[in-house]
């Protein structure tokens, strides 16, 4: 589809999301020197169409699972700023009481079963998910998203084996960021093209440029519909790149200038900003709102983290252990 095909709500929903994305993350990395946020992060700055793409293909019924850089997905996903901020403090109004962080964050209602901080732990998960709404006969669909490095994972290849032979209705979605902390790709796989293990599993496999937010949209709206329909599972391959490094600190010294500056003239949310007003006739004024719309949000969302109470010893063992009266459901 041309982006004229596209109604205008729709295409400032998805650079709205896509903005949110790359500032929260922004803020959550100066946050994290302030003090505010203890610990690591791993930040998501130039992988935003994956996750704002994908998500926007999903109905609110279906669920995601995510991994440690998993912030944009949560945000994708319906996630609220507040909220998310207030887990990366460490905080009791966050998602996860203050317990999770960044790499366990979770909301059930609306269809996030969790980052993970084990390298392909959620590619599984989702898997379960999707057999859960086969036998259950509900027309829903779960999409996981992993990075190029988990590929290479047993759990990996041990659930598409078992998805492709039940024709489960879920994504394989592969963020390529074409570096597996800092590895890169080329020296952990024989392969340059990872859809292509696809074939081995009897799914379709798809390559799509990772940046291009309506790409992404509509390679992901066409293995959802597929799913749903019964037609089974796909692998989705995005090629992207993130600027920042594996974690906030990492020196990146695996990798050269010229690299990245060469991905950041293909970047995601300029680069759609700039069709927004070029090719769908956009007003300035239009994205300028949105922008400080955004920025007043995370002003919020900073604030809401900082006033809220951390978690009290005491607590420390709530949570530990699943509810005994029937599991959790989702």
């Amino acid at each position: 589809m041309a982006i004229t095909d596209y109604p205008d709500e729709k295409l400032l929903h998805l650079y709205r999301q896509m903005y949110l994305v790359r500032e929260f993350e922004l803020r959550a990395i100066n946050e994290r020197r302030a003090g505010l946020i203890p610990g690591f992060i791993h930040s998501c700055v130039g992988q935003e169409a994956t996750a704002v793409g994908a998500c926007a293909a999903l109905e609110p019924t279906d669920v995601i699972t995510s991994t440690h850089r998993g912030h944009g997905h949560l945000i994708a996903k319906g996630g609220e700023p507040k909220y998310m901020m207030a887990e990366l403090a460490a905080r009791t109004t966050g998602y996860c009481g203050g317990k999770g962080g960044s790499l366990h964050m979770s909301d059930f209602n609306l269809g996030i079963l969790g980052a993970n901080g084990i390298v392909g732990g959620g590619i599984p998960i989702a898997v379960g998910a999707a057999l859960a709404f086969q036998q259950r006969k509900e027309p829903r669909v779960a999409l996981s998203f992993f990075g190029d490095g988990a590929a290479n994972e047993g759990a990996f290849h041990e659930a598409l084996n078992l998805a492709g032979l039940w024709k489960l209705p879920v994504i394989f979605f592969c963020e390529n960021n074409l570096y597996g902390e800092g590895t890169p790709q080329a020296k952990q796989a024989p392969v340059a093209d990872l859809a292509i293990r696809a074939a081995g599993y009897a799914m379709p496999g798809v390559i799509v440029d990772g940046n291009d937010v309506l790409a992404v949209y509509e390679a992901t709206k066409a293995a959802a519909d597929r799913a749903r329909a019964g037609g089974g599972p796909t692998l989705i391959e995005g090629k992207t790149y993130r600027y920042r490094g594996h974690y906030e600190g990492d020196p990146m010294v695996y990798r050269s200038k010229e690299e990245m500056e060469a991905w950041k003239l293909r970047d995601p949310v300029t680069g759609f900003r700039a069709r927004l007003l070029a090719e769908a006739g956009l007003a300035e004024e239009k994205l300028h709102a949105l922008e400080a719309e955004v920025q007043a949000m995370l002003d919020t969302a900073v604030a809401f983290a900082a006033a809220s109470p951390k978690p009290q010893p005491q607590t420390a063992l709530e949570g530990v252990y699943g509810d005994t009266d029937g599991g959790l459901v989702f």
